[in-house]
């Protein structure tokens, strides 16, 4: 594969602030994700090809421990301190861990590829930071 003649430069971003807007790991602007969670196949600004970049289980594995840590502390605090019936608990955590899960799946998959993409995680992506 031969190089662009000129290529734009695009100064490092952090992959934490990128990521956790959700935007392009290279420039920072345009949107990574078509819907909920899938990522577009190219950046609308940049051109980036999102092809060789996966995030693969790592946002689910960092949303089940984070959210369950909080959620099985809260109900457990909840559970010694009031005592509440058990549907009570169920009508209390389903909606949190539902909202919850939802809310951070984006975010967290966004800033694993936004990862994977500043450490060159795939051999493929040395030549898109090019």
């Amino acid at each position: 594969m031969t190089k662009p003649m000129a290529a734009a430069f695009y100064p490092p971003l952090s992959p934490f602030s990128t990521g956790l807007r959700c935007r392009c790991p290279r420039c920072g602007e345009a949107p990574l994700f078509n819907g909920l969670l899938t990522i577009k196949s190219r950046c609308p600004s940049c051109d980036l090809d999102y092809a060789k970049i996966d995030a693969g289980d790592g946002p689910a594995v960092f949303v089940i421990l984070i959210l369950g840590f909080i959620v099985v502390g809260l109900a457990l605090w909840v559970e010694l301190r009031f005592g509440p019936p058990l549907w009570l608990h169920l009508v209390l955590w389903t909606p949190l861990i539902l909202g919850g899960s939802i809310g951070m799946l984006r975010p967290f998959k966004g800033v694993l590829v936004a990862l994977q993409f500043r450490h060159k995680a795939s051999s493929d992506i040395e030549l898109l930071r090019e």
